[in-house]
This record gives C-alpha cells, sequence and structure tokens, in this order.
C-alpha cells in the first residue's frame, strides 16, 4: 500500500534521484519508449505527465518550466511540436506501464515505460523490400549469368605496395644500436 507516502525515494539521495527522473524523462520523450524496473518507470510516469501536460501548450512560461528537467534542446523542441499537440485532445493519461516479468540475475520486476500512441514498426523492414523491388523495373534486373566474375587472388594488388610520395617513419633508435653505430 502506498497511503501517506509522497514518492518512493528508489534508495538514492535528492540529487542522484533528480539526475535520474531528469534522464529518464528525457529518454522516454527521444525514443519514446523505454525499458526499466517497475518502481522507476512508475515514478518516472509521474513526471513525464506533468510535463506533457506544461507541453500542450506552448508558452515560453511551460518551455522555461519544462526545460528544468529537460537540458537537451532537440528533445524539448519535441515534446512541445510533436508530443505536445498529439496529447491535445487527452485529458491524462499519456504514458503506459507494461510488465516485462523479471529479470534473470537479481529478479528485478521490469517493465517497459511508453508513450500511449507509440506503435511498434515491425512489418516495416519487409515493406521496405516489397516497394523497392516493385520499384525497380523488370529491364533493370539483371541476370544471374551477367554477374561479372570476382578478382582473383594474383589480380589484387599486394598490401605492401605503396604509393610512391608516402615514407615510412623513421624507427627510433636504441641506447644499443647507437654505442654500435659509434664505434
Amino acid at each position: 500500500m502506498k497511503h501517506k507516502n509522497g514518492f518512493n525515494p528508489l534508495s538514492r539521495n535528492a540529487s542522484h534521484r533528480r539526475a535520474l527522473h531528469r534522464s529518464m524523462v528525457t529518454s522516454l520523450f527521444k525514443y519514446e519508449r523505454i525499458t526499466t524496473t517497475k518502481p522507476k518507470a512508475l515514478e518516472v510516469r509521474r513526471t513525464a505527465e506533468k510535463l506533457i501536460t506544461r507541453s500542450k501548450v506552448d508558452t515560453v512560461h511551460n518551455r522555461r518550466q519544462v526545460a528544468r528537467f529537460i537540458a537537451d534542446d532537440a528533445v524539448l523542441a519535441k515534446l512541445f511540436t510533436d508530443i505536445g499537440p498529439r496529447m491535445k485532445d487527452r485529458a491524462g493519461g499519456y504514458t503506459r506501464v507494461l510488465k516485462l516479468g523479471f529479470r534473470e540475475g537479481d529478479a528485478a520486476e521490469v517493465a517497459i515505460l511508453e508513450l500511449v500512441d507509440y506503435t511498434l514498426e515491425t512489418a516495416a523492414p519487409e515493406d521496405k523490400k516489397a516497394k523497392k523491388a516493385a520499384a525497380k523495373p523488370a529491364a533493370e534486373k539483371k541476370p544471374a549469368a551477367e554477374k561479372k566474375p570476382a578478382k582473383k587472388a594474383a589480380e589484387k594488388k599486394p598490401a605492401a605496395e605503396k604509393p610512391a610520395g608516402v615514407k615510412k617513419p623513421a624507427a627510433k633508435k636504441t641506447k644499443a644500436a647507437e654505442a654500435g653505430a659509434e664505434e
């Protein structure tokens, strides 16, 4: 139960906790989906939702208030130009926490924190290949018989050959070599 507990200190002091919140919120807005432990996700969610609420109205005051948490200018701009307007008609609940189970090693409960309108792009590579294949006309495609054979080892230039203008650096002389040269 969480009665009368304002927040979870996450076993960190105040400055460490603030830095953790700032970095995780920045990552959430940058990638729109992060994987972390469940207690961290629940705490970062509170901060992220407040910042998204601020970003729905793009004013100088709101930008300055949000900039206290987000140091990256590109992420700040994305929040106010992309994420805020997307959430304009939503009254709250901008993020979701999906439980993944327990992490092997320390058995910490792992979760995904993501924006509600986040979509996975799993079918994108297949679609790109299909579009490329459709874009190339059949006449441009070369038959397998016309391919050039690979170069043989004898035809390749040896690695030892270098351009004429390049010199090797002089080797350092050792004390023994200097003594032998003086005699």
